[in-house]
């Protein structure tokens, strides 16, 4: 049986609006288990408090947990017993399939490349954030934050990424690929979005359409865009900025309301030998349900593999660095 781990003590409502989601996504999903990563009394209190029924999950006790505003590295270095260090271990020896979490993101990305380590040929892996359109065929972007500076290769490597886990997850033939620029001809952009836009036109296992301009991201022109992590993490901070702006002064409309982050999970950290997925600190129960189905379906569709199988054949790991 699969077996999705989550960190119970990771978010601003933690345990509470974790332990329920898992519940519900138990009760949704009997044809998986859901591990929880945390501390066991505080987990067993919110079933005693909620009336919920912990038999449909496990427990892994962990006495300590991570906050959001600690150090990464030094927190996951230091704190062995965490839920965070705990449960990325256990996905790393194949003790759980996927792990997720809605805590310290820094310390997701650290720990994963620490423990679940990258996939051969992937130098940075990436988060991922999704793109509304209005064809109601959500497309994906990233980096959303994971590297603020990158090279071209790097992008190429996102390309592949972002590729792969699109056409899986959505179950997608060569998804339509296109690189963040100011223009959409050849020549437009800075010298690393030209030197980017000419490797990607030269790589394998990618539709690459060319460049993409910024009113082009909410379009039908392409279902994967890929940008550095600095322009992407300003793009989804604008999106939910407006939002939020927006969803306050009273407006309401179905497009808008796809730009409320509980529909879609959290972020998949891509490049890594396992899914692995990070939330918003505030998720609610509703939204770890979403976590726990993405990753639940990132393992089905054997993402990972074939992510391996791509690198292995369209990027050579000696040309990276």
């Amino acid at each position: 049986m699969m077996k999705i781990g989550v960190d119970a003590m990771g978010g601003d409502f933690a345990p509470l609006e974790s332990v329920k989601g898992a519940v519900s996504a138990a009760r949704i999903h009997p044809e998986f288990k859901v591990v929880l990563f945390g501390d066991k009394s505080a987990i067993e209190n919110v079933c005693i408090q909620e009336n919920l029924d912990p038999s449909v999950f496990e427990i892994i006790h962990c006495p300590s947990q991570i906050d959001m505003g600690e150090h990464p590295v030094r927190a996951f270095t230091t704190k062995h017993d965490s839920s965070i260090a705990v449960g990325l271990h256990y996905l790393a020896e194949g003790k759980v399939d996927a792990f997720l979490s809605a805590g310290n993101t820094g310390a997701m990305l650290v720990g994963s490349l620490m423990t679940v380590k990258a996939i051969p040929g992937i130098d940075r892996p990436c988060l991922t954030s999704v793109v509304p359109r209005l064809n109601n065929h959500p497309g994906l972007l990233l980096d959303v934050g994971a590297n603020a500076d990158c090279k071209p290769e790097h992008l190429q490597q996102f390309s592949i990424l972002g590729s792969v886990f699109y056409g899986a997850v959505n179950k997608v033939d060569s998804p339509k690929v296109g690189l963040l620029n100011i223009g959409e001809e050849e020549e437009k952009g800075s010298l690393f979005t030209r030197a980017t836009h000419s490797l990607l036109k030269s790589t394998g296992g990618i539709n690459f359409v060319g460049n993409v301009e910024g009113r082009d991201i909410f379009g039908d022109h392409c279902d994967v865009i890929v940008c550095d992590g600095f322009t992407g993490n300003v793009i989804i901070k604008v999106c939910e900025g407006m939002y939020y702006r927006l969803a306050k002064r009273g407006v309401q409309d179905d497009y808008l309301d796809k730009f409320n982050f509980k529909h879609y999970g959290g972020s998949s950290i891509l490049g890594v030998n396992a899914p692995v997925i990070v939330g918003h600190g505030i998720s609610k129960a509703d939204t770890f349900v979403k976590m726990i189905e993405l990753a639940a379906e990132e393992v089905s569709s054997g993402m990972i593999q074939k992510i391996k199988d791509a690198v292995a054949t369209y990027i050579n790991p000696q040309a990276t660095a």
